[in-house]
């Protein structure tokens, strides 16, 4: 009788202990992290403000949504620069916290830190770089949510030389990875398309005198210049091909497209074009903006920052349906999605690499701005 008695108490005890925890998924609710890395400071900071705004909008999105764990953000500057990018992706995989991450707007950065993060068994998504060796490498860890610069360069390829009627470049561009590929690219899809790349020359980034090499460029009499480098490369040599009276239109995929280019090029940058991807136009690419405006961001968003959105909501898909420990199974999980988002339907290929189609939009510097065709 005196075992029953208290064998009932002791159920009433816990009985009431329970009622006092919290309920839900907060009952067993952890903290875990998934770090940013891209160019905070630098030329090309306002790239990668405009991905780091879409990646605390995905994850604010995501702490709100009632899931068994929170997300810590943490965000790394790379500054445009591999060895930075390196120690910040170092810190991050020696964070025994961290789950996964997403990272960079240059090519050069992404393919310095992708072995760290393949090497240390941690989820990594590319939210920018464009490089076909990013995912070519096939590191089992590394995703990618943007289209190569091969998927770029195609329809600028066929629409200048098809729509625009040019049948003749140069080719200039920087000596990274990706001016390489570049330069590849475009000449054999541009040449594919009946045009033809007449001569091409290299420097490297930082290069801050280009007018003996477009003196020779010019000399082959084309219709215009291909330009395969980024920003700060870009506003120079279109200054001076002003400089020098090569008088002819400068193209160049989306490295090229930002204010900077005409701020250092000055009035010379008048005419420049660049083949822009085109943002998705859905529903929730239209509740993504809206989203954005109303957290009154500093910087506009941009296409990065559909991508670094879509990013994280990838990783939080998979860590619903798959836990936050398993990193390896994480990784398999996103490579294997189908994921509906604000980008559309994002699948990856065999490397993991995104299988988006892609449609371009051209871009003219007109009267000091960018400006739609």
């Amino acid at each position: 009788m005196i075992v029953r008695r208290r064998l009932l108490i002791l159920s009433a005890a816990a009985a009431a202990g329970a009622l006092a925890l919290p309920t839900g998924s907060y009952a067993q609710q952890k903290t875990i992290k998934i770090g940013f890395i891209g160019p905070l400071s630098g030329g090309n900071a306002h790239h990668g403000l405009a991905a780091r705004n879409g990646y605390q909008l995905a994850v604010r999105h995501a702490n709100a949504a009632g899931l068994p764990f929170k997300i810590e953000p943490v965000i790394l500057d790379d500054a445009s620069d591999p060895p930075t990018g390196v120690n910040a992706a170092t810190k991050l995989v020696n964070d025994p916290a961290v789950v996964a991450a997403i990272g960079h707007w240059n090519s050069p950065v992404a393919l310095a830190t992708t072995p760290v993060f393949n090497r240390s068994g941690v989820p990594f998504i590319v939210w920018g770089a464009i490089s076909p060796r990013v995912t070519e490498q096939n590191l089992p860890f590394v995703t990618r949510v943007t289209p190569t610069l091969t998927a770029e360069n195609a329809p600028l390829a066929e629409t200048i030389a098809k729509k625009l009627g040019v049948k003749t470049l140069v080719i200039v561009s920087d000596t990274s990875d990706y001016g390489k590929q570049n330069t590849v690219s475009f000449t054999q899809l541009f040449e594919k398309a009946g045009g033809k790349i007449v001569a091409a020359d290299a420097a490297p980034v930082g290069t801050t005198d280009f007018r003996a090499m477009l003196t020779k460029l010019k000399a082959a009499n084309a219709q215009g210049l291909y330009f395969g480098g980024v920003v700060t490369e870009a506003g120079i040599v279109r200054k001076q091909m002003k400089e020098i009276g090569m008088n002819i239109p400068m193209y160049g995929i989306s490295g090229i497209y930002d204010p900077k280019v005409i701020e250092i090029a000055g009035d010379a940058a008048e005419g420049t074009i660049a083949g822009v991807r085109e943002a998705q136009k859905n529903p929730k690419h239209d509740a993504m903006v809206k989203a954005y405006e109303a957290a009154k961001f500093a910087e506009p968003h941009s296409h990065y920052t559909a991508f670094a959105y879509d990013a994280i909501g990838i990783l939080v898909d998979v860590m619903k349906k798959h836990g936050t420990t398993d990193k390896a199974a994480l990784a398999k999980a996103v490579r294997a999605i189908k994921y509906d988002g604000v980008l559309g339907e994002t699948t990856f290929d065999s490397n993991g690499q995104t299988q988006v189609s892609v449609a371009i939009s051209l871009y003219v510097v007109k009267g000091g701005k960018w400006t739609k065709m």
